[in-house]
């Protein structure tokens, strides 16, 4: 799957307020809901938060660096997406390195995506890690130009 599918201008969000790891889910599961490859189905933002909080109970999803990627498997999605936040202030994760979290992508992805969802995930990852482009992410002044950005790295112009 091309990375340029996952992301839409209406799946990011800028300065997200949360105060704790299961606020940060919540308000992500929202957001979610808005991305094409969600809106259009009969799940409900509780239906993804469900799906990830079952995930996140086999081991943490914050990769180290301030970053988590949140992600699910979920039936009723036909097509992969995600939903990207940049928090208003780090919270703590449970991140592998122990930092707080402050760049997280929540990617859903259907139920049988099996392979697929595991080739996004390691994208979206690779994506992260680079120094650069968590820099660049922190530094952008709106949700257009997160969006941009992300748009960028994903088609390999940019990071």
């Amino acid at each position: 799957m091309a990375l340029e599918t996952l992301f839409h201008p209406q799946c990011v969000a800028i300065d997200l307020h949360a105060g704790s790891k299961k606020q940060l889910l919540n308000e992500l599961t929202a957001l979610a809901k808005k991305c094409p490859a969600v809106a259009d189905t009969a799940l409900t933002p509780r239906d993804l938060l469900a799906a990830v909080m079952e995930r996140e109970r086999l081991g943490t999803t914050g990769i180290g660096s301030g970053v988590a990627i949140p992600h699910a498997r979920i039936a009723g999605l036909t097509r992969m997406s995600a939903a990207f936040a940049r928090l208003e202030t780090p919270i703590e994760y449970e991140a592998v390195d122990d930092r707080p979290v402050d760049l997280v992508v929540m990617l859903l992805a259907p139920e049988d995506a099996g392979a697929e969802h595991l080739r996004a995930l390691a994208r979206v990852s690779r994506l992260l890690r680079r120094e650069e482009t968590r820099t660049r992410l922190r530094a952008a002044p709106t949700a257009e130009s997160l969006f941009s950005l992300l748009s960028e790295a994903q088609s390999g112009k940019a990071a």
